[in-house]
């Protein structure tokens, strides 16, 4: 990361905040147009600078006036890839799902937001857009975090690269997904390790990019579990979708 100033480390820290608050409003189902302005006194739903959260999007759904994709689902409980059901019939008491997203917005610390998220299961029941239910709020709100976070410190996005670390690397407002075995991360051209870029531009391209990756995570020459979620991995293109089918993967079959 480049030098900051402390009062451009102060400002960097108050865009970060703004990020995991700012589709606040999907957690309740809430449309941009009614959205409230604040939540437990503190402000939620404001815009995202840098464009951030223009381009994560584009990484996880395509342009234009949505579509709905699946038939009869309005709701802003995501849809699972493993088995298609809704994450509203998780089981779940209400006062649980209260106080984990009243954690989720009202931490004033950017550093304990991206954890929260971060390990959230909570935010993994909400899709990031009604009209495309198997995306997840949870990793879309970690991609907007971590390219406004890249892109404040003077990265293009066409500097951007994926990269795999161990399990103990979790790097603030850079680590996007995170389990027992790996992490995953976004960060600017000077890696220093083995990595696959994003690509030009924003757009679905997460098979392509898992694909180009030098070095998996996954055991695929002897496990099976990780042969299928690996091969899974390489038809899906929108990220967020991608990021959500690992943690419900490895949830599911290998916990």
């Amino acid at each position: 990361m480049s030098d900051q100033s402390p009062n451009a480390a102060c400002s960097g820290r108050a865009e970060a905040v703004v990020a995991y608050r700012h589709d606040a409003h999907k957690l309740f189902g809430r449309s941009h147009a009614n959205a409230a302005e604040t939540f437990a006194g503190v402000r939620v739903n404001q815009r995202v600078p840098h464009s951030a959260d223009r381009d994560a999007a584009a990484l996880s759904r395509p342009s234009g006036e949505p579509t709905q994709t699946v038939d009869n689902h309005t709701s802003r409980y995501r849809l699972s890839l493993i088995d298609g059901d809704s994450q509203h019939h998780q089981q779940a008491s209400q006062d649980r799902v209260k106080s984990a997203v009243h954690d989720l917005l009202t931490e004033t610390d950017s550093k304990d937001l991206h954890q929260a998220w971060l390990t959230s299961d909570v935010a993994a029941r909400f899709n990031e857009a009604v009209s495309y239910p198997y995306t997840s709020l949870k990793y879309h709100t970690l991609l907007v975090a971590t390219l406004l976070d890249n892109y404040r410190n003077g990265h293009q996005f066409n500097d951007l690269h994926l990269l795999v670390d161990d399990a103990e690397t979790i790097v603030p407002h850079r680590t996007i997904y995170a389990d027992d075995e790996f992490a995953l991360r976004i960060t600017g051209a000077d890696v220093g390790q083995p990595s696959a870029r994003l690509g030009r531009q924003p757009q679905r391209s997460w098979a392509s990019t898992w694909t180009q990756l030098p070095a998996h995570p996954l055991d695929t020459d002897h496990d099976n579990y990780s042969m299928v979620l690996d091969a899974n991995l390489r038809r899906i293109q929108s990220w967020s979708t991608a990021l959500q089918y690992i943690e419900d993967y490895t949830e599911a079959f290998q916990r």
